[in-house]
């Protein structure tokens, strides 16, 4: 199926409240306007360089989100347009990206990543230090940033109840930290082979790239 075919295909699937993030990673700037020209706006990388690059020729109403992992070095190349960055893995990432978007003036969305897998390779806070960072002032004093949810990646593994469990574990974290942030509304987790799973355990956000481009190539 084309990609045209597949986007329709996957929207079609989704809950309404669920947004579609098209993981375009490694992918031609020719493929991510097959998919603009169906309508799809929001676009997903994991390399700020290569974001940047795609950013400074394609369409300018273009969402980028940075899904990757982000080096703090990296941040000041992707800080005036980055729309969402999923990744915010440590307090000394978001006081880099609360320094950038002070240099822009702008305030940069982002996600807190949550370490949720039984993998040493995965990111993220984990429970204890996630309260550790509500319990302090730093937020507060962030004003260049606003977090807008939470991002995880589950294990990659075929045992789906361990999958669900994750992603539960994530969904009750979310919770938790409504009760303190009432204006997050963004639960990240879900990706081509795992999505499902994800939205019955709450996601609100998908990134889903091989099941729209094809295996990566």
């Amino acid at each position: 199926m084309s990609i045209a075919e597949n986007l329709k295909k996957i929207k079609n699937e989704l809950p309404e409240k669920v947004t579609l993030v098209a993981v375009s990673k490694t992918k031609s700037e020719k493929k991510i306007l097959q998919a603009y020209e169906t309508g799809h706006r929001i676009f997903g990388e994991n390399k700020v360089q290569e974001m940047t690059e795609k950013w400074s020729s394609l369409p300018k109403d273009i969402e980028w989100h940075m899904i990757g992992h982000v080096q703090r070095n990296k941040v000041k190349y992707m800080a005036p347009y980055v729309s969402l960055i999923h990744g915010v893995d440590s307090l000394k990432l978001l006081r880099e990206v609360n320094k950038q978007g002070r240099k822009h003036n702008r305030v940069i969305p982002c996600l807190l990543q949550i370490f949720i897998a039984e993998e040493e390779t995965k990111f993220g806070f984990d429970e204890q230090e996630l309260q550790e960072l509500l319990a302090s002032n730093e937020l507060e004093e962030l004003s260049h940033v606003r977090i807008k949810g939470l991002m995880g990646m589950a294990t990659f593994t075929d045992n789906k109840e361990q999958i669900r469990k994750e992603f539960h574990s994530l969904k009750t974290m979310f919770e938790v930290l409504k009760t303190v942030l009432p204006d997050i509304s963004i639960l990240s987790m879900g990706m081509s082979g795992d999505y499902k799973i994800a939205i019955e355990e709450g996601s609100t956000m998908v990134r889903i790239g091989s099941s729209i481009f094809g295996a990566r190539s």
